[in-house]
């Protein structure tokens, strides 16, 4: 026969169980092209640097986590260091998490031990207060990475004023991250309505092409870089035994971040608001196992030899 002690350490478990549950739920899944949260690819000598905010996306951008440009001398990865950020967020407090479980299994003490419902609240309590220490450590840290003056003249676009004059970048500043590595260069570029238009339509290619999972047209209108990488999320859905369908994609807002010239390639950094339907369904029984956001806001960066086609070279989730 249970005693009331067993049923309180019965109790604690399962309330302990359910707040784990809360914990590590999965937030929405953004399974587009770089959708998880990721920011990849290559702007150059910009790439460690955040581009410029815009009206479109004046918060914080996501720094680039993944590229095959390294660092200038003096700058450190600031992906890696957001990387360590979510790691320290993750993993630090999933383990106050298992030994307040260890704690309410085996009524050991965690804080001062868990004998009874009121020091598991307790538990709770402090889990949650240093929870939110944690989040304004990783705020702190991450607006440090990201801030800085506007590096650019933001030059606003969308479906209503694509026709008008275009607009080139203003005088280009720059803030290198990782203490003290230099301002990165480059000539302003002036944008044209053309180019605006080359945008939008390689934005609905590339997430249409990449729900069909078909690489031949990723290849043509992005870098080998970005290719690489969207070929990897590919096969790792393969792996998961899913596919990932991305159709309706329209242009809602964006503006210009900046552009500029670096020798004979020319770059320009765009904000981008877009709605979709982004769908993953299970590859056997066609059914749908994941529904992600009908609305997203990213920056993408177009690269080009001058006189060519413009490629998307890396895209950075906005905020």
């Amino acid at each position: 026969m249970a005693t009331p002690k067993t049923g309180r350490r019965r109790m604690a478990t399962m309330l302990a169980l359910a707040a784990a549950l809360a914990v590590t739920a999965a937030p929405v899944v953004e399974a587009r092209p770089g959708g998880g949260g990721g920011s990849f690819g290559s702007r150059g000598s910009r790439t460690y640097s955040p581009p410029a905010g815009t009206a479109t996306s004046p918060g914080a951008t996501a720094p680039i986590q993944r590229s095959q440009t390294a660092p200038s001398p003096g700058m450190s990865n600031p992906g890696m260091q957001a990387n360590g950020g979510r790691r320290f967020g993750g993993g630090f407090f999933a383990g106050l998490l298992g030994a307040g479980l260890l704690g309410a299994l085996v009524g050991g003490g965690f804080f001062g031990g868990l004998g009874g419902i009121a020091s598991f609240l307790g538990l709770l309590l402090q889990i949650g207060l240093l929870v939110g220490l944690a989040m304004l450590v990783v705020s702190f840290f991450r607006r440090r990475q990201a801030g800085g003056p506007a590096m650019a003249a933001n030059t606003p676009y969308s479906r209503s004023n694509l026709d008008g004059a275009g607009q080139g970048a203003g005088p280009m500043g720059g803030m290198g991250l990782g203490g003290g590595s230099a301002a990165p260069q480059g000539q302003p570029v002036a944008i044209q309505p053309a180019d605006y238009e080359a945008f939008e339509r390689t934005l609905n290619e590339v997430q249409t092409a990449y729900g069909r999972e078909d690489l031949g047209t990723l290849r043509r209108v992005a870098t080998p870089e970005m290719v690489g990488y969207f070929d990897e999320e590919l096969r790792a859905n393969a792996q998961r035994g899913v596919v990932n369908r991305i159709s309706d994609v329209k242009l809602l807002q964006g503006d210009l971040s900046e552009a500029w010239r670096e020798g004979p390639v020319e770059y320009a950094t765009v904000a981008m608001r877009f709605s979709l339907k982004d769908e993953t369904f299970d590859r056997s029984t066609q059914r749908v196992v994941e529904n992600g956001p009908t609305e997203a806001k990213e920056f993408w960066t177009f690269a080009r030899e001058r006189g060519g086609a413009w490629l998307l070279s890396a895209i950075q989730q906005g905020r």
